[in-house]
């Protein structure tokens, strides 16, 4: 018997053959250049990130982003908005491995399922500082070759027009497209 007439077959294809998520929780200390007489608004923008895999079990994803804090001062009197930029790096570990990949080869993709949002800003008084706590959560995809089995029929399958001699011609006259109305 030759490997042809076996039932099964090889197939190498491209498939995901590890993910992982996480969810990651940061405080921040934000260096105002007036003493904060309180806190009137603080978000997150111009986040960039990108991802590497970092040997078999984890995937590093580094970024950046800015925090802006608009605060008042002077008793009050005054506002101003004081921008910051964070950088960041998260070692997410692959919960989900495929153990019959094939070769080195891979693509890693990370996906943001929660921007970095800031869930808590207050002034520390002693320290004449800012305090935000910041959110975050990705989901990262290993992409490679793996190997799958696929089983052969032995009798070469069925011809792909079959399905057209099971329809008679008075059937395919009768045929009423679906109203979409």
């Amino acid at each position: 018997m030759s490997f042809l007439d076996q039932d099964y077959r090889e197939i190498i294809t491209k498939a995901v053959i590890g993910k992982g998520r996480k969810f990651t929780e940061d405080k921040h200390v934000v260096n105002p250049t007036h003493q904060p007489s309180s806190i009137l608004g603080c978000w997150i923008i111009n986040h960039l990130y990108n991802a590497k895999r970092k040997g078999e079990e984890f995937v590093e994803v580094n970024g950046s982003y800015d925090i802006n804090v608009w605060y008042s001062y002077n008793d009050h009197t005054k506002t101003e908005v004081v921008t910051e930029r964070v950088n960041y790096s998260d070692q997410i570990k692959l919960s989900v491995k495929d153990k019959q990949t094939v070769g080195n080869k891979v693509d890693v993709y990370a996906k943001v399922l929660q921007q970095p949002n800031s869930t808590s800003c207050t002034i520390d008084q002693a320290k004449q500082k800012i305090q935000t706590e910041v959110e975050r959560e990705f989901l990262v995809e290993v992409i490679g070759d793996t190997k799958v089995s696929v089983r052969v029929d032995p009798t070469g399958g069925t011809d792909d027009d079959d399905w057209v001699d099971q329809l008679t011609e008075e059937e395919l006259i009768n045929l009423e497209p679906e109203s979409t109305d």
